[in-house]
């Protein structure tokens, strides 16, 4: 069965339909840039146009980064504030000529595919997701279990929020060599194993490509820290399997 999963980023906005049965792509994903301002109108805008591009119709899983209860949009990281109050799941399937919608949370979707078809599968305890990219999203699961919109990239981290501090942006924007970079998202999950003494932290994102490239310059961190097997694919697989579940 094939369902179509978007993900909506600060810098670009993918999709594709999804084999939920394999959990991966069913096609080759199509990609967009993130309009800038960033509003409801002109993102939902290309929401369409992603899923037009493959001649869709059907249920559509969407992310968002940022809490989402229900369908509402209650924060909006790396977007355009407009958002916040917006029923995104009515703005998106009026776009889509009815379409059913199904949102939430970026991270929350890329944590949901990853334990079920990737690094998290079958683990039980406690697992911290972080997807690593304009901003930091984050997943928490309990014994498989979603704890929804914990968005732990605002944990204060130096004085300021921990994604101003170590996300894939800071890094790319201030130039920083991969040791460099590595020593602040290692303070980072410091400060979260701290709060939440996880077994295992996955770590997502278009960054997840390189895992071999910081990862192995992390230490002190007691927890197991793995890069997502499904990369930067996650967030369009947890969203295609949240419309599927509906």
């Amino acid at each position: 069965m094939n369902v179509f999963g978007v993900d909506i980023g600060g810098s670009g906005i993918k999709g594709a339909p999804v084999d939920l049965e394999r959990g991966d792509l069913a096609e080759p994903r199509h990609k967009v840039l993130t309009p800038q301002p960033s509003t409801p109108d002109d993102v939902a805008g290309c929401v369409a146009e992603v899923v037009a591009h493959f001649g869709w119709s059907g249920p559509v899983g969407v992310t968002f980064p940022g809490v989402v209860t229900g369908s509402t949009i209650r924060t909006a990281a790396n977007v355009d504030k407009s958002w916040i109050g917006v029923d995104a799941a009515a703005l998106l399937g009026e776009r889509l000529s009815g379409m059913p919608i199904t949102v939430l949370n970026d991270a929350d979707a890329a944590g949901i595919a990853e334990m079920t078809f990737g690094a998290g599968r079958g683990r039980k305890g406690t697992v911290i997701m972080l997807t690593f990219g304009t901003g930091i999203g984050s997943a928490l699961f309990t014994d498989g279990r979603l704890v929804p919109n914990t968005e732990l990239g605002h944990l204060e981290l130096d004085g300021h929020e921990a994604e101003k501090r170590a996300s894939t942006k800071v890094k790319d924007d201030k130039d920083l060599s991969w040791e460099e970079w590595a020593q602040r998202v290692q303070k980072y999950l410091a400060h979260v194993e701290m709060l939440f003494s996880p077994e295992l932290f996955i770590i997502g994102g278009g960054v997840s490509r390189k895992a071999e490239k910081f990862l192995p310059l992390i230490k002190g961190v007691r927890a197991e820290i793995a890069p997502a097997e499904l990369q930067n694919n996650a967030g369009i697989v947890g969203a295609a399997m949240a419309a599927g579940a509906r």
